[in-house]
């Protein structure tokens, strides 16, 4: 059984940071991979012909998406003519994109997604992540990584601060809910790693925005059993960029992330028959600022026991910051209640367009010998 994996470059920098070349240096060794996906986003003409100098050297000859190049667009104007919009421009569109031209390769049986800015990449976290459902007696459909984001300090602060408390939040304010509980069993819910059978990939939406991690385990949940989900621990060290959190601009940085985040969850909870109304959210922060509280309680007694540096008062006022996100998603969702962020998945999409992965495999192959 071939896998296919999927780097995402979002920025054209990232070829010169701490992360990319000690990926591919990594990458070097691995030979059960049948395609390396690299999305490539936010680039012109030059910076695309850089990023396929940099990836030639690779044995497996990694095949390079051009994500904002004219070809792709071309393809993306052709879907919206059939009422099938995909977004903007993003990880979320990277991704759904990459898995569709998986798809019309039919050479691989299982998908892995990571990003590109891992400082401490080795192989054998692709590896790991491949396993469950690449091992034929194993089974699994859906495996989510995870990893500790601990150095001389707890990082991780939107799954810390903010997805963590507002989870448990939600179980208080809603009462049991299966879902939720789903979704708080995840150990780390915003790792970008995760890898899938490909069937599955033809099956799943792609939210467009920053709440792609949550959007993807919704979608596993409504279209797997849970018996075939997974969750493996990566790696014992994992480092990579961190995000601004910007207390100025909610549109921008981690608070942006949140926002994202808060919507999709608001969102799928109305897509499972709960109502959700403006004194319901009224009570969900109020609720959300006590629990994160006890959280950040619990992560400087943490902290003490293992030597850690911790500044509660930066961690306060992040929690704070924070339910600024669940404001804005809040009056977001009470604006536009039927807002669907959601990219079709590719079934529907060859439906509409059967020759879509004609399309795909023409556009890329253009795209490296331009």
């Amino acid at each position: 059984m071939r896998s296919s994996g999927r780097i995402s470059i979002e920025n054209i920098v990232e070829l010169q940071g701490a992360g990319l070349p000690r990926i591919a240096k990594q990458l070097r060794e691995v030979n059960y991979l049948k395609n390396v996906i690299v999305t490539v986003g936010r680039a012109g003409i030059e910076d695309f012909k850089d990023a396929k100098r940099f990836f030639s050297e690779l044995p497996q000859k990694p095949k390079l998406i051009w994500c904002t190049g004219p070809r792709m667009q071309a393809i993306y104007d052709r879907l919206k003519q059939e009422g099938i919009d995909v977004g903007e421009d993003g990880k979320g569109r990277s991704a759904w994109i990459a898995y569709g031209y998986i798809l019309a390769l039919e050479n691989s049986h299982v998908i892995a997604l990571h990003d590109c800015d891992i400082v401490t990449y080795d192989r054998e976290l692709l590896a790991r992540l491949c396993y469950p459902t690449a091992h034929p007696n194993i089974g699994f459909e859906f495996c989510k990584g995870y990893y500790s984001r601990v150095t001389g300090q707890l990082h991780g602060r939107v799954t810390r601060l903010f997805v963590s408390p507002l989870l448990r939040s939600l179980k208080a304010t809603l009462g049991p809910n299966p879902f939720l509980d789903y979704l708080d069993s995840f150990r780390y819910i915003l790792a970008g790693e995760f890898s899938m059978d490909i069937d599955l990939a033809r099956r799943l939406r792609i939210p467009g925005d920053w709440g792609i991690e949550v959007g993807v385990l919704a979608e596993v949940h409504r279209n797997c059993v849970l018996s075939r989900v997974c969750q493996v621990d990566l790696s014992d060290s994992y480092e990579h960029k961190h995000q601004p959190l910007t207390l100025e601009d909610p549109d921008k940085g981690l608070l942006k992330m949140g926002t994202d985040i808060a919507k999709c969850l608001f969102r799928n909870l109305a897509s499972r028959g709960y109502i959700l109304t403006n004194e319901f959210f009224i009570s969900l922060k109020s609720c959300y600022l006590r629990i994160a509280q006890d959280f950040i309680t619990r992560y400087e007694h943490d902290s003490a026991i293992n030597g850690l540096t911790y500044d509660r008062h930066r961690e306060v006022s992040q929690s704070e910051a924070f339910l600024r996100c669940i404001e804005s998603a809040s009056q977001q969702f009470l604006q536009t209640p039927l807002e669907v962020p959601y990219i079709a998945n590719w079934n529907r999409v060859a439906s509409a367009v059967p020759s879509i992965f004609n399309m795909l495999l023409e556009a890329v192959e253009a795209d490296r010998n331009a």
